[in-house]
């Protein structure tokens, strides 16, 4: 953001002139954003292209998922819909919008539903946000529609409201791309209404996601989270706005507050009110920390107050500010103009009374230059500052370099000889800029000091060989008198003056490299996945940039230990071990050069984020006396520290909610398990139990086909019972990675022969047919494990399928498979089960008059195929009713068929 108006007052920012001039060579972009599914997004979208048309724009839909919605399918009706193209994968055919068909049709606004959406392998793009990039490039108008929960910053918060992580996100900068964010409201009670009256799900998906997502206290955050966004992005338009037409504000639409901090200890408290203040405002803030001409001249403690002071503002939810200017309150005004900051927190001013004679204090300044910005005077209190480090710091005093003293009195000599030669033609007081030339050169290269040096140096020799009477040091003439002492005062302040620009350049040079190596790291952490990883590079950036030895200690089993180092080190001393654990319990470094436990080799620094401590840093180098780091290496290892920190705990989060995920999910399988002992294991022992108690009760006075019909009903429940308890152990085994087939060769229509005798019971309502090839080639498969594979889909088809239909078993061979498919003539999978069947104690809704059972049957299927190298898919029939599973087995190479060895 443009932060210097002193020589712009009046002119519109740069950068937002430059984003308005974007906008309007591309397309513009609409999104309908909503804090969950169902509250009407796509409808609205719909609604808003129904406008459009009616304004005679071309409007055309790309994609739009109604869900069966019949609303939103009466919506549909009368817009032109672009086909969408179909791209196979894993032997399935998926549907995705033809991005080329709406280029080459180039509408003037497409609809395009599920921005979130992750495209289908094959695509051009892996994301459909980036189909709609391309889209707005070409010039084309997009409306889409988007949850909050698919925000890429809102993830890790989203999933710990709803413990669900969310894996398809689109990335912020879409949304700061919009022209126009919609938020679609609705409460929680209208939402949780509409799942009830079946028109976001069908009824047993609505009551999962009752129970799990859509619960009062999950809808409320995600809705605080949709609104919040939405506010944040009209706030950010609205500051382009005042910047793009040099608007000086402030508009008082939304609060932003702004903290000056400077050296003194009291920053600490003020970054605190100011802190206290946003949060009350609930307004974003930032400190503030001008860099004026006087910077160069701090001590390093004072340095340190300084770092301290912004370091404490970002830990407390703050934004870290540093400017470069003449004047605080010009850059404070300046600033808070620019960014349309409504309230200014400053410190009162110390300085004494009779001072204000010479000159107003910043805070008076800043007060009469302020206009409608609020000022809040602090008194501030130096007790609340920072607290001390608790480290000493290396001595940075640099060495005396003599080498800079021999070259100054060399560039004294030149100049001296330079101006011999020149005495003879020029006036005596102009030799005097001859010497001003060595005590420039001196500050330029080598520093103050041996610029004062050369100084000193000149006058003496100015005054020795040119000013009468010459070769000594008396002056007669009174005119020389003052021209030597005007060439001194020149040549000090010439000399301080460009010393000190030298020393700024010298700071802005290593404030630039430090900005760098802290940006790439940044960006290596931001990349990493995994907690080693993190570890890994944190370790590799201290150790290079520090120059130091690095070990990371993280908490594990109540203590404290080794997780990495630079270069690898896991050996510790008892004094180290007591040093590292007292700085990750005590938060505060410890250690060597530290005030507590300073006899350890090392140097331990806690990791800590705003919230917490999450690890150790322990530090070490070749030099065994004295403190490591000096005052300026400490604040580039605050720095370093806190981007570590603050990976560390997103992996650790990423952790938990990955922990509370799969928790969640243990305790529905253990409640489906219990359900179905309760329920389903339980209702054939029940006809079981009544059917052996009529034969020991009534044996003699039965009839024998009464007999013979209870005997059958006992021995059909008990294999039932059996195949229920055997599917639980085979899932048993799945799931524990104990499954290794016995892979053979064989011919599948034997198996599925022996499947189908097996299973003659189950189908004696249904017929059967079978249409597997004489020549199919065999497969590599366990015969035991395929052929419960096969029995599992005909008992599946039988539960399904109404009686008297027909249950198909077909085999082929493609290119690189064997196919077997299982094919039936019930009411099908509805489309939103269809990536769900094969999920363990999952059951599609159906009738009362399908047969019972656990939910394991497919679940089964898919980890037999899976573990024999195959793959297993469902869908539907085309053109019919009906289910179809399809299984795909990879064709073995160099094989003989069946035929040839016959």
């Amino acid at each position: 953001m443009p932060d210097d108006n002193r020589d712009q007052a009046g002119r519109p920012s740069p950068d937002a002139l430059l984003e308005k001039a974007r906008a309007e060579t591309r397309g513009r972009l609409k999104i309908f954003l909503g804090a969950a599914p169902g509250v009407g997004k796509t409808y609205e979208m719909l609604i808003s292209g129904r406008a459009k048309v009616a304004d005679g724009l071309d409007v055309v839909i790309g994609v739009v998922e109604t869900h069966g919605r019949k609303e939103t399918e009466a919506l549909v009706a009368g817009f032109e819909i672009i086909p969408r193209v179909e791209i196979s994968y894993k032997g399935r055919a998926l549907e995705e919008m033809d991005l080329d068909g709406i280029l080459a049709r180039r509408p003037d606004l497409v609809l395009v539903d599920e921005l979130a959406h992750t495209n289908a392998e094959g695509s051009r793009h892996p994301k459909r946000y980036l189909d709609v990039r391309e889209l707005l490039d070409r010039g084309i108008d997009v409306y889409t529609t988007l949850n909050i929960q698919h925000v890429e910053s809102l993830n890790d918060v989203v999933s710990q409201i709803t413990r669900i992580r969310v894996r398809e996100t689109v990335p912020d900068s879409i949304i700061d791309l919009a022209d126009d964010v919609e938020i679609i409201d609705l409460t929680p009670d209208d939402l949780i209404k509409r799942l009830h009256d079946g028109k976001v799900y069908m009824a047993r998906t609505a009551e999962r996601a009752l129970t799990n997502y859509f619960t009062p206290g999950n809808l409320t955050a995600l809705r605080e989270l949709a609104l919040r966004k939405t506010a944040q992005r009209v706030d950010d338009q609205l500051l382009t706005h005042m910047q793009a037409h040099a608007i000086s504000g402030p508009w008082a639409a939304s609060e932003r507050v702004l903290v000056s901090v400077d050296h003194h200890p009291r920053s600490a408290s003020l970054v605190r009110y100011a802190a206290r203040m946003a949060s009350r405002l609930r307004a974003p803030w930032a400190a503030v920390y001008i860099e004026t001409n006087r910077s160069i001249n701090l001590s390093e403690a004072e340095r340190d107050t300084v770092a301290s002071t912004l370091r404490l503002a970002e830990q407390l939810g703050g934004e870290a500010i540093t400017l470069p200017g003449r004047e605080v309150a010009e850059e404070l005004v300046g600033h808070a103009t620019a960014n349309n900051v409504t309230h200014i927190v400053i410190g009162a001013p110390k300085k004494p009374t009779w001072r204000d004679w010479w000159s107003r204090s910043i805070t008076d300044e800043l007060i009469r230059r302020a206009g409608e910005i609020s000022v809040h005077v602090i008194s501030g209190n130096e007790k609340d500052g920072t607290t001390t480090r608790g480290v000493k710091a290396a001595v940075t005093a640099p060495p005396l370099d003599f080498r800079a003293y021999l070259l100054a009195t060399g560039y004294v000599a030149i100049a001296l000889g330079v101006s011999v030669v020149l005495d003879q033609v020029l006036d005596v007081r102009n030799l005097a800029l001859v010497f001003l030339m060595a005590v420039l050169t001196s500050a330029v290269l080598h520093g103050l000091r041996p610029a004062l040096y050369s100084c000193i140096l000149s006058a003496l020799s100015f005054n020795f060989f040119f000013l009468p009477p010459r070769y000594t040091l008396t002056i007669s003439d009174p005119e020389s008198v003052l021209a030597l002492f005007f060439f001194l005062g020149v040549a000090i302040i010439a000399s301080n003056l460009t010393a000190t620009v030298q020393r700024q350049a010298a700071a802005a040079r290593q404030r630039a490299r430090t900005t760098e190596d802290l940006y790439l790291f940044s960006k290596k952490l931001a990349g990493t996945g995994t907690l080693d990883d993190v570890l890994w590079a944190t370790a590799f950036q201290l150790a290079s940039m520090l120059k130091v030895r690095v070990v990371l200690l993280l908490p594990e089993e109540g203590s404290i230990a080794v997780k990495a180092g630079y270069p690898p080190d896991d050996t510790l001393d008892d004094a180290d071990i007591a040093a590292a654990r007292w700085a990750w319990e005590h938060n505060h470094a410890a250690g060597r050069g530290a005030d507590t436990l300073p006899g350890a080799k090392r140097l331990y620094v806690p990791l800590r984020t705003g919230r917490t401590a999450v690890g150790v840093i322990g530090l070490d180098s070749d030099r065994r006396d004295g403190p490591l780091l000096t005052p300026e290496q400490q604040r580039l290892l605050d720095a370093l520290a806190d981007q570590a920190a603050l990976a560390i705990e997103r992996i650790q989060l990423v952790a938990d909610v990955d922990r509370a995920r799969l928790a969640a999910e243990s305790d529905r399988l253990r409640s489906a398990l219990l359900t179905s002992i309760s329920h389903d294991l339980k209702t054939p022992l029940a006809a079981i139990l009544g059917a052996a108690g009529t034969l020991r009760d009534y044996f003699a006075s039965m009839p024998e086909e009464d007999r013979s019909d209870l005997l059958s009903t006992v021995v059909d429940e008990s294999e039932r019972l059996n195949r229920f308890i055997a599917n639980l152990l085979d899932m048993t085994k799945i799931e524990s990675g104990a499954m290794e087939p016995n892979h053979a060769l064989h011919y599948a229509g034997d198996i599925i022969g022996s499947a189908l005798r097996r299973a003659a019971k189950i189908l004696d309502g249904h017929k059967t047919e079978m249409s597997i090839p004489a020549d199919l080639p065999m497969v590599r498969v366990d015969p035991v494990l395929f052929e419960q594979v096969i029995f599992n889909l005909l008992d599946n088809a039988a539960k399904y399928a109404p009686e008297g239909s027909v249950i198909h078993i077909e085999g082929w061979a493609d290119a690189d498979n064997v196919v077997v498919q299982v094919s039936d003539e019930g009411p099908g999978i509805p489309p939103a089960d269809l990536t769900r069947v094969f999920d363990t104690f999952y059951r599609v809704r159906k009738g009362d008059q399908v047969r019972a059972g656990t939910g394991l049957g497919l679940s089964i299927c898919r980890g037999f195929i899976e573990a024999m190298g195959g793959t297993i898919t469902a869908g539907n029939r085309t053109g019919r009713r009906g289910a179809v599973f399809t299984i795909r087995l990879p064709k073995p190479t160099d094989i003989p068929k069946l035929d040839e060895l016959r």
